[in-house]
């Protein structure tokens, strides 16, 4: 018995230490930098309000390399973790996701900031249930594709079916409200099926009518009709409704063509309100000017565009559950980076969504470097079954 036990043992290192030469190099130096000088940004936008509200001008700094470090043990094991579980477990991550969605409402559970419930304590931070709910709802969305991928395409019941999935997560985020995490995951869900071989008048009537939804409850809510508002002229009320984007606007127009420098903004001394988490990107324009942001932007794309890739390359090679998960988590990256990029220049009115990697906090760190790890997983998996077949192929 324990000569088996040491050569499983055995077994599961050498595999270990096979797993990182075989991941996509290029995509994981990209992530690392993007962590790195998300890292650095962080420090320099927190460290005023840190000292005042803390005493210690690095206290979001060490809890956000607390969070890293969090994030790469998770990464860590879910690199371990075979595709096909994932498959297997869809349905339980669905559950998951809307037992969370349902308790973050439960008075004395959820935790309000600003008007907004959306947190549930979890130990030294707070959970972010919308991060959780688009994990959840994408992977499942991803394996119900590939068991019920011809009636979806064939039939108006299979497709209405991940339609209401999507609806009901929406209504549920719009309760807490969490309107920014709505349209990401409801905008990705919609990609996904679009990829997958949904008719195209199906689609287009769809998203005239998510369109006309989304008109409307914009139209019906106060709050949103003022940040929309705000977000068309937001130098009619600059000290009040529209503080955040204009001081924003001065942050971004101060970096001009090369920054002020690291760590010598302005706005982020008691300006402009969260420097740390949804505005990130205004004090990183602000300290490194127009370069910066280029590099930066140019950063992201090259990310997405190699998780979309992995996920091509997977659909190609009969990966169908590996690459709708990729392609699942390439929109959903893209589509809040842009967001988050767009509400900072002011071409988007405020949502309230982090950078991914950049921004403060732990629930987004956790679920996207997960996810990302995911897509690790799909591109490395791919590879050794390529090589499989060539060895075969070769005897």
């Amino acid at each position: 018995m324990s000569v088996r036990v040491l050569n499983a043992a055995a077994g599961e290192a050498r595999r270990a230490s096979a797993l990182w030469p075989n991941l996509d190099q290029r995509l994981v130096w990209a992530l690392i930098a993007a962590v790195v000088v998300g890292l650095v940004v962080l420090t320099s936008a927190s460290m005023s309000l840190a000292d005042s509200q803390f005493g210690s001008p690095f206290y979001f700094l060490q809890r956000q390399l607390l969070f890293l470090g969090m994030t790469l043990a998770g990464v860590w094991l879910v690199l371990q973790v075979p595709l096909h579980a994932w498959y297997q477990a869809s349905g339980l991550l669905l559950l998951c996701a809307f037992l969370l969605l349902v308790a973050v409402l439960i008075p004395g559970v959820g935790r309000e900031v600003n008007g907004a419930t959306r947190w549930i304590p979890v130990g030294i931070f707070h959970l972010q249930v919308s991060e959780v709910a688009k994990f959840g709802v994408l992977f499942y969305l991803a394996a119900y594709m590939v068991r019920r991928g011809d009636r979806v395409r064939g039939s108006m019941q299979g497709f209405l079916i991940p339609i209401v999935l999507l609806g009901a997560t929406g209504v549920l985020l719009l309760m807490q409200p969490d309107f920014g995490a709505a349209l990401v995951l409801g905008a990705t869900g919609l990609g996904l099926l679009f990829l997958a071989g949904v008719p195209l008048w199906r689609f287009a009537a769809l998203v005239a009518g998510a369109g006309a939804l989304a008109w409307a409850l914009i139209i019906t809510s106060p709050y949103r009709v003022t940040r929309l508002t705000a977000f068309v002229d937001p130098w009619a009320d600059p000290f009040n409704t529209g503080f955040q984007l204009t001081q924003s606007l001065i942050a971004i127009g101060r970096g001009e063509w090369f920054g002020v420098g690291l760590g010598a903004s302005v706005q982020k001394l008691f300006y402009l309100p969260e420097a740390h988490t949804d505005f990130v990107f205004a004090v990183l324009a602000e300290e490194l000017g127009l370069v910066g942001v280029v590099v930066v932007i140019a950063l992201y794309g090259w990310i997405v565009w190699r998780v979309l890739s992995i996920g091509m390359a997977a659909l190609r090679e009969n990966h169908h559950f590996g690459g709708y998960v990729s392609l699942a988590v390439g929109f959903w990256l893209g589509l809040q980076s842009f967001i988050n990029i767009g509400v900072s220049m002011g071409l988007l009115p405020t949502k309230g969504l982090t950078l991914p990697l950049m921004s403060y906090g732990g629930s987004s760190m956790l679920s996207t470097g997960i996810a990302l790890a995911v897509v690790l997983r799909v591109d490395y998996e791919r590879r050794m079954a390529a090589r499989s077949a060539s060895r075969r192929r070769a005897s």
